[in-house]
């Protein structure tokens, strides 16, 4: 019956409390807010690991590509191919050296 007729709010064990009850309150919400915003961010975390995944495939990729068209005999084709008249030398490479 006190229920019902609203006078339970009124008992002295409710007024006593009332700090209590609101403090307990708050800490609830403040906990629901931080696991919605928690599980947010992990998702995102976990989207962000997918996409970081799918750029070093790409990126592997690429670098495969580059490797294989720098190779010597891969650009001494292409050279032959578009008529650029460039040969390979035939003397290795040398330093100059200067007197300091």
């Amino acid at each position: 019956m006190h229920v019902l007729s609203g006078t339970i709010l009124t008992e002295d064990f409710f007024l006593k409390n009332t700090r209590f009850m609101l403090v307990v309150f708050v800490i609830i919400v403040l906990y629901i807010s931080n696991r919605y915003s928690c599980i947010a961010k992990r998702a995102e975390i976990e989207s962000l690991k997918l996409e970081m995944k799918d750029v070093k495939y790409e990126s592997l990729t690429i670098s495969s590509e580059l490797t294989s068209v720098s190779r010597q005999t891969r650009v001494q084709s292409m050279v032959d191919n578009n008529g650029l008249g460039l040969q390979s030398p035939t003397e290795p490479a040398f330093k100059v050296k200067t007197k300091e």
